[in-house]
């Protein structure tokens, strides 16, 4: 792999070109974005040029799609028309079975379907940084079994090793079944208990007398909408499936509280925690 074509620069892209540095990377990368986020990206010295979508394509061994979920929906269908023989493209959206439905239909070039499970609230180029996927998991979607043995491929899952970060494989139906439960469900949890807390008639007094404890669980609500419009609507099956069992659920709880029977709830919810860490 000796160029590689990262189409949108942001807090992903970025930090896919960053962390490939550090993990001695020697070829050149390609930035496809906005010409503002263009010049931040030369500026920080995170890509070496920054050029049009076909011609970033036309010479990349491998292309990364780092956009939002719509946003790599609307380039994959373009890729054919430029894409070199033996490339590979791969993606970072947090939704798979759209994308790799999409992925599916090309035929110039093989794709891969990829979502790190790395982020934070602050967004772009400007807060890209290297080590973003060290330790964190890595979900690959190959549509057939034979996806991950391609050289290309092979050299792919190489470079996400070294970039710190663990693979892990699903197919694209599990991987939005799962991250609906891992990742949707608690964006949704953290954005209405700091949306019920502030809809209070005292919520003035609740913020001046909060812990951290709080300010964890709101954590996930700094996240903007402008990010999660596109994921929520392109999983809602398996969303609504994980609110459906997190309604039954506390439901269920609020119904033990009276009762005061909470002691296995505490338990249970300890265990999940405890080896939700174990697995970093």
């Amino acid at each position: 792999m000796e160029t590689v074509a990262i189409v949108g620069v942001g807090l992903i892209g970025g930090s896919f070109a960053l962390a490939l540095r550090q993990a001695g990377f020697g070829g050149r990368i390609i930035g496809v974005s906005s010409e503002r986020t263009i010049a931040q990206a030369l500026k920080y010295q995170i890509i070496d040029e920054g050029l049009p979508l076909e011609q970033a394509c036309r010479q990349a061994d491998l292309i990364y799609l780092a956009g939002p979920i719509h946003s790599i929906l609307e380039t994959i269908p373009k890729l054919d028309a430029c894409t070199r023989e033996g490339a590979l493209i791969t993606d970072a959206g947090s939704t798979k079975r759209e994308i790799a439905a999409a992925g599916a239909k090309l035929r110039g070039a093989q794709f891969l379907g990829g979502h790190p499970m790395a982020g934070k609230e602050s967004r772009g180029v400007q807060a890209a940084e290297g080590q973003l996927f060290s330790g964190r998991p890595y979900l690959l979607t190959p549509a057939a079994e034979g996806d991950l043995e391609t050289p290309a491929a092979r050299e792919f899952l190489g470079w996400i090793r070294d970039i710190g970060a663990v693979p892990r494989v699903l197919s694209p139906a599990q991987h939005d079944r799962i991250v609906a439960h891992s990742s949707h469900l608690p964006q949704l949890l953290s954005t209405t208990l700091s949306g019920t807390l502030g809809r209070h008639s005292e919520s003035e007094l609740i913020a001046a007398a909060a812990g951290p404890g709080l300010v964890d669980s709101t954590r996930l609500a700094l996240s903007g909408w402008d990010i999660w419009h596109d994921i929520l609507e392109t999983n809602r099956p398996s969303i609504l499936e994980a609110l459906d069992l997190f309604i039954a659920d506390a439901q269920a709880l609020r119904a033990r509280y009276a009762g005061a029977e909470l002691e296995a709830d505490f338990a249970q919810g300890k265990e999940f925690a405890l080896r939700l860490r174990n697995t970093r």
